[in-house]
């Protein structure tokens, strides 16, 4: 790890510098990552402390997506403008003041629009992390960086439930936001000290129309998979899916036309950065689904408490420790997409072993192909994020790395839709006397079905991309 980290090469930064930088982003990335889930375990407390029905918290955790998701395009966009150092300690700035703000919430108003002004901050800091990457670290040691930043970002999605339980076991919720505070000044400090500036000479004027019509693409397709989860709001989500494809149509058009497009079409030229997107979205779809469906399953197939059911799915990011480093290093040496397809097939196995485990599995059986999920993600992602960044220039890495956390926010987004979507047709045609919590394990079962099939087609797609670099 000393060499990782200390030895100088000419297109990366000295070995201190790169230290300094690599703790800064990774640091920013896991609080971005785990304040996305954290606080759905804590939205019952939220809902007693302020006196107001358990429905309406909902938004302290869409608030902080749907924020993030709307900014995302922008801040990649503008980084190349203001420069990385700018943005990532501005936006850093920003998510630790909001945690504050989420700590001190005087009523339930104020805590959405601090969580709101947190996603935007989160959007700032990851729509850039794997760009600073690419800046700070040598392209002989990419592939490694991504796959400990793939690792981070997989574990810190798979453990905030368990995260946010162990934090209100000890305390009282206001705790979820507060620890950000000093973590938040550390990034900030060392961003301040290590992150390169790597800003754009241009003058152009910033392309705002297409900034405003993302934000509407992004925040239409959110609200959309949002309505899915109510059978009863079809129609909004109709509209709203109306709204995002117009809105995107639209965006297109205009980054066609644009002096200095938010987003240059022209990264989609290549036929290797694509295929490696479109794999994202397709697994963290997968992966999404999976996230979600899982602790249901624990809880109402086999009695686990809701602790002990966040703590049961950590074998999930156990697989990924084991895989994801070595992936990364792999990845410096041999073909992505190769190794890419070898972690979606396992992945793909694994599902379908949950699938079908049944009602009466052993916890060592739930555990071991959890953890055979694990590997086969982590052994994706880190190849397939070095394939997306390698097959653009520097200069345009930032709509690069814009483009994977767009993938990984609304694949796992439209992956929680389908679980609701699925859940709510099996409550709504409930027949027989099967109770509640039957029917929901059902339904699970069935949505460990799509995720297997989510994965099955990321893994199509990853063979194609293996062809097409054959030929």
């Amino acid at each position: 790890m000393s060499l990782f980290l200390d030895q100088p090469d000419d297109d990366g930064l000295p070995g201190a510098q790169r230290r300094q930088a690599m703790v800064a982003v990774m640091t920013a990335t896991a609080m971005a990552v785990i304040d996305g889930t954290v606080v759905n375990i804590a939205l019952p407390s939220m809902a007693t402390a302020f006196n107001v029905p358990a429905a309406t918290t909902v938004w302290v955790a869409n608030g902080y997506l749907l924020a993030a998701a709307m900014t995302l395009m922008m801040f990649s966009a503008l980084a190349t403008r203001i420069g990385f150092r700018a943005l990532f300690v501005g936006g850093m700035g920003l998510f630790t003041l909001a945690s504050l703000g989420c700590a001190l919430a005087p009523s339930l108003d104020v805590l959405i629009a601090m969580r709101v002004l947190q996603g935007i901050g989160g959007a700032a800091t990851l729509s850039i992390g794997p760009a600073i990457y690419r800046t700070v670290f040598p392209t002989r040691l990419l592939g490694r960086i991504l796959g400990l930043n793939a690792l981070l970002v997989a574990t810190s999605t798979a453990i905030g439930p368990a995260f946010g339980g162990t934090v209100l076991s000890l305390a009282s919720w206001p705790w979820l936001f507060a620890i950000n505070i000093p973590l938040g000044i550390t990034a900030c400090v060392l961003g301040q000290r290590a992150v390169p500036k790597q800003r754009s000479r241009s003058s152009t004027s910033f392309d705002v129309a297409g900034a405003v019509l993302s934000a509407v693409t992004m925040g239409a397709a959110i609200l959309a998979t949002e309505a899915l989860s109510s059978v009863q709001s079809s129609n909004d989500a109709g509209l709203f899916a109306l709204v995002m494809l117009a809105a995107g149509a639209a965006f297109i058009w205009r980054q066609r036309r644009a002096p200095v497009p938010l987003l240059p079409l022209a990264i989609f030229r290549s036929s290797r950065f694509s295929l490696a997107a479109l794999t994202s979205f397709t697994a963290f779809v997968s992966q999404g689904i999976a996230i979600l469906s899982l602790p249901f399953l624990f809880q109402n197939a086999y009695g686990y408490s809701v602790f002990a059911s966040a703590l049961m799915f950590t074998a999930w990011p156990v697989g990924i420790i084991l895989a994801a480093p070595q992936a990364g290093r792999l990845a410096d040496r041999h073909p992505p997409a190769v190794l890419s397809t070898i972690g979606l097939s396992l992945l793909t196995l694994g599902l379908a072993l949950l699938t079908f485990m049944g009602h009466h599995a052993s916890t060592v059986d739930i555990l071991w192909r959890e953890c055979l999920c694990g590997i086969g993600f982590g052994f994706f992602q880190s190849p397939n994020n070095r394939e997306m960044l390698a097959n653009v220039s520097r200069e345009r890495s930032g709509s690069a790395s814009g483009v994977l956390a767009i993938a990984r926010t609304f694949g796992q987004c439209l992956g929680a839709a389908l679980v609701a979507v699925v859940l709510s047709l099996y409550l709504a045609n409930a027949v027989g006397e099967h109770t509640v919590a039957e029917l929901e394990a059902d339904a699970m079962y069935v949505a460990l079905g799509a995720a297997a099939l989510a994965s099955a087609l990321a893994t199509c797609v990853s063979i194609s991309r293996i062809r097409r670099s054959m030929a």
